[in-house]
Formats: structure tokens, sequence, C-alpha cells
């Protein structure tokens, strides 16, 4: 990579990392976790993490819609920790799933070793791929993202 193409993807980080900025929080490891699961990073294990995430909704008796809407938004997160998680670190680590409640709010957190900062794409009608996180934003009370232990920033 020459020097114009590293400035193009430090300009690009830094425009994803500025756009994304209001949706970074922080983990209140306070909140009761309801469950917790670790996968590794494989296509085939999306289906088991959205019957996981969907137990518990239904356990907790939580409304109606939510079991079905969790269940959607965390394919779309585990998918794109899977797509998009970073297969170039050394030994990457499997994807964890947390699910914590407060009150009548249920948080799932998505977890994967990737040190890029996730950002929202503008999918066109007729792409197939680019709408997860435009799902995410849709359907959830609320969405962010934080960095891992070990990245700058943390």
């Amino acid at each position: 990579m020459d020097s114009k193409e590293e400035g193009e993807t430090g300009k690009e980080a830094l425009k994803a990392y500025t756009a994304l900025t209001e949706y970074r929080y922080t983990l209140d490891l306070s909140l009761a976790v309801l469950g917790e699961r670790w996968m590794p990073r494989e296509t085939r294990n999306v289906a088991s993490v959205r019957r996981f995430v969907r137990d518990i909704a239904t356990d907790w008796n939580t409304s109606e819609d939510i079991p079905e809407i969790a269940e959607l938004l965390v394919s779309e997160l585990v998918t794109n920790a899977i797509a998009y998680g970073s297969s170039a670190v050394p030994d990457p680590t499997a994807i964890r799933i947390r699910i914590t409640r407060e009150k009548e709010l249920m948080t799932v957190d998505v977890y994967d070793s990737c040190i890029a900062v996730p950002r929202m794409r503008q999918a066109d009608p007729l792409d197939t791929s680019g709408r997860g996180l435009a799902i995410v934003e849709d359907l959830s009370h609320n969405w962010g993202w934080t960095q891992g232990p070990g990245v700058p920033g943390f």
C-alpha cells in the first residue's frame, strides 16, 4: 500500500470514527446479566445465537414482539461480526454475546476482536447487503459501540 492509499484509508477511518461518535457507549457492568455466550466466528453458528437470544427474551417475559426483534437484531450484529470482524488479528477471538436487563430494557451486546469503527452504509435498492446497521438503528431502542480492552481509547 503506498502513502496515498494509506492516507485515504486513514481519512476514511477518521470520517467513520467521527460519524459514529454519537453511537459510542460505555458498558454498564452493574446490570443483571441474563446470559452470555461465546461462539466461534462461523456463519453456521448464527442460528443458535438467534435461538439463545430469543429464548432469554421469552423466559424474561419481554413484550410480545421483543423476542422476534431481538432475534433479528442479534442476527444482523453477529453476521456483521463474522463478515467484518478482524480476521487479520492473530488468533481472532470468538464472538461474545451478552444479554443484560435493567427494569424493562433488555440489552444485547455483541463483541468481536475487530478494532475498526463500525460504519453504516447507504445500500442501493438492489444491493443484497449493507443494511445491517440501518436495521439495528431502526428497530432498536438505542444502539452503540465501544472499543474493547487493549484498543487505544478504551
